[in-house]
């Protein structure tokens, strides 16, 4: 449906700017050429005008869909985020690649990054030696000074006037390459079987060990391959699970998994770690330079000649326009020649790339011109007590600058509700007649933005709810833009929209069978777009859109009053209690009173179910990171730690009964926090306990994470809200600097 395309990109097929990508709401996306430049811009004109989507910080106008990859580059505000650190290298890169052409959808322009390690070989690994980093300011032909110096005398010797002399014949990203590094899994293993006559690669060549491919690109003067962005998100590239028989090479070693260095000890490791190197401060420090050999003014021309990075000069935008070949031979040999080569991104900036603020330039938050004397007051910013008692069972901390009401939402077990302010250079503000615990906060000046529990700013739901349900952070969700809060349990099985500003009832959505239980969103798009999911008593699940226009549509965009659910999500056979949407992967993962937990598409088929030990038979809590990481916690203090593919990670059990759960932005951490009062961070991968926080006088209902990962609220059984002070990278450094 048209409703469903949320972004439109101009992209090249075989050089040629011929083709267009398009992104749906659910993440997918399908790539189309046409036969010309004329018939792109028709279709352009006759789809949504969406834009590139509003990831970017870009106008939504059919003419930026249009527009040259240099200049969505120049027009973004991508650079000035990833600068001030407020993205990661990794979905920076991804931007670049993004704008700059590459795709998953055409193998011959698939997204390119860099090697960033240089140690393959010790049993641990180093994060802060420099000597274990590598230099990314040369390409990879250069970095073994005597192979560069064949590069080099290559070019300067060159005697062919027919071609325009280069440094490599072969590129650092090609269909081959790509289809080498993922041959163990589908579609890619039918892909490189159909490209080789049905065969696998001879044993020797084959992708097997990551040290041997590594130091193949420093030896070998027919291999300058880059990685791929799998290399830093996806284990189960390295593993031969579907048994393929890629034969034994000439050492007598059968080729099967992927040999990893000594210092990770299983594929999971190795993401992990990699990732951390990509996002250390050696390679932020650098990552300009390798941008302007890929994507920037070293890219071509004199510059690209001193820094030994020119390739055949097929893989350049603008070498051959093929319409002028009215031979179709000739133009099948060329086109077959432009596959073969590879494509080097368009060039999207022709002056050196502003490099990255350093970390030691990063604003902390304030600290208060008392000294501190104890753990605790450094822990803690500050103690907002409402003047309900009742426990504060859902928080939403929805603090994006952009936003019109930067906020922290309580939701109480009475169901009274309340919209705290969010100042971004200090935190949360407070009201007058909201009494402060004036040894804990900051000397913030307090401002009003929801009344007291009286009169007609009253904010407290009376709407009728089944006694039999129970109220917890499950039965609430906040929209991001915090003017809606959507709550569930009403006895005529429905859940319920209702506005923050006035209090009022705004919607009712109806679809269940039983009562509803639980609900979820994903994360939202800028506009205010995303996933609302809904599990109740039948042991269903409905997936429904929330828009922009602040309302549940259904199938039919134009009628809000009774919507229809997107999907129906089935496979429980008891209630449904606990449920997650990560809309960047597409899936919903749900927990019911007893069983497994389930993984469905936001389509609704069902994909797989995440099957604990015998202990864990009763899900009650779900975190889920965008990238897969998936966090389970049971009855009894029992955590699980699955992949998405269903791989039963870590497991741990803790004395706590635990109420609320969160996974950091980048799914390295895990927050828990339960009726004893402690919230503890553990290394999500493996458990590993990293800072405990000194006990509160209450147990912990709720939390939730500022949009810049440095502060944790947390709701209370004794109607406060607590605001901690948050350190992700601290502890990263402290307990994870060696493997």
């Amino acid at each position: 449906m048209f409703s469903e395309i949320r972004a439109v990109f101009s992209r090249r097929y075989l050089l040629q700017n011929t083709a267009l990508e398009v992104f749906m709401a659910n993440r997918t996306s399908v790539m189309f050429n046409f036969p010309d430049q004329a018939t792109v811009k028709k279709v352009v004109y006759s789809l949504p005008r969406v834009g590139v989507g509003t990831s970017y910080g870009l106008p939504q106008a059919r003419r930026i869909s249009l527009a040259t990859p240099r200049q969505l580059y120049k027009s973004s505000n991508m650079t000035q985020r990833w600068q001030r650190r407020e993205i990661s290298n990794f979905e920076y890169l991804m931007f670049l690649n993004t704008i700059a052409g590459r795709t998953y959808n055409d193998l011959n322009q698939y997204p390119v990054f860099p090697w960033v390690l240089t140690n393959y070989e010790s049993e641990e690994l180093d994060l802060t030696l420099p000597g274990n980093f590598r230099d990314l300011s040369k390409p990879i032909g250069a970095l073994n000074p005597k192979r560069a110096v064949f590069y080099a005398e290559r070019y300067e010797t060159w005697e062919d006037d027919q071609t325009p002399p280069y440094h490599y014949n072969t590129h650092y990203s090609t269909s081959i390459s790509i289809l080498s590094w993922l041959v163990r899994i589908e579609p890619f293993t039918t892909f490189f079987l159909n490209a080789n006559d049905a065969k696998f690669d001879h044993p020797d060549r084959t992708f097997s060990s990551v040290a041997r491919s590594w130091r193949n690109s420093q030896r070998d003067t027919s291999d300058v391959k880059e990685l791929i962005p799998e290399f830093y998100y996806l284990p189960e590239m390295f593993v031969n699970s579907n048994g393929y028989n890629l034969g034994v090479r000439e050492d007598e070693v059968v080729v099967n998994d992927v040999e990893l260095p000594p210092w990770a000890k299983k594929p999971e490791d190795f993401v992990r770690i990699n990732r951390m190197a990509l996002e250390s401060e050696f390679v932020s420090c650098q990552l300009h330079q390798w941008i302007d050999l890929i994507f920037g003014y070293k890219q071509r021309g004199p510059e690209a000649v001193r820094a030994l990075n020119v390739f055949h000069y097929l893989t350049y935008e603008g070498s051959v326009n093929l319409d002028s070949i009215t031979d179709p031979v000739l133009r099948e040999a060329m086109e077959a020649q432009i596959q073969n080569f590879g494509q080097t991104p368009s060039q999207l900036l022709i002056e050196p790339h502003p490099p990255r603020s350093s970390a030691m330039h990063l604003c902390f938050l304030p600290q208060s011109p008392l000294m501190f004397k104890d753990q605790m007051q450094q822990d803690v910013i500050m103690v907002l007590k409402f003047p309900s008692n009742s426990p504060v069972t859902h928080v939403a901390a929805n603090t994006l600058p952009h936003l019109t009401i930067p906020a922290v939402v309580t939701v109480t077990c009475s169901r009274l509700f309340a919209v705290n302010r969010w100042h971004n250079t200090v935190g949360l503000r407070g009201a007058p007649g909201y009494s402060l615990d004036q040894a804990h906060h900051l000397p913030i000046e307090m401002d009003p933005l929801i009344a007291n529990n009286s009169g007609v700013n009253k904010r407290q739901i009376t709407d009728l709810v089944d006694q039999s349900i129970q109220i917890n952070a499950h039965c609430f969700v906040v929209t991001a833009d915090n003017r809606y809060i959507l709550i569930c349990g009403f006895w005529d099985k429905s859940f319920r929209v209702y506005s923050t500003e006035t209090g009022k009832l705004t919607q009712i959505v109806f679809g269940h069978w039983d009562v509803v239980t639980c609900l979820a969103r994903s994360e939202s798009y800028i506009g205010g777009d995303c996933y609302i999911v809904s599990g109740s008593r039948d042991a269903t699940l409905l997936l429904w859109y929330w828009s922009g226009r602040h309302h549940i549509i259904g199938d039919n965009p134009n009628s809000s009053d009774y919507p229809a659910p997107r999907a129906v999500l089935t496979g429980h056979d008891h209630e449904v209690v606990c449920v997650s949407v990560c809309a960047e992967l597409g899936l919903v993962i749900s927990g019911a009173k007893e069983g497994p937990c389930l993984v469905h598409t936001i389509t609704g088929d069902l994909l797989r179910a995440l099957e604990g030990t015998e202990n864990c038979l009763y899900p009650r809590l779900i975190s889920v990171s965008s990238e897969g990481h998936c966090i389970i916690y049971y009855e009894r203090g029992r955590f699980s730690n699955f992949s998405i593919n269903g791989k039963l990670l870590a497991q741990m059990e803790i004395n706590d009964s635990t109420r609320a759960i969160l996974l950091s932005s980048d799914g390295q951490n895990l927050v828990t926090g339960g009726d004893n009062g402690v919230v503890e961070v553990w290394q999500a991968c493996d458990f590993k306990q990293l800072y405990i926080y000194p006990g509160c006088d209450a147990g912990i209902r709720a939390m939730d994470l500022s949009h810049d990962q440095r502060t944790l609220i947390t709701g209370m059984a004794s109607g406060s809200i607590v605001a901690f002070n948050i350190d992700f990278n601290r502890w990263h450094y402290e307990h994870q600097n060696r493997y």
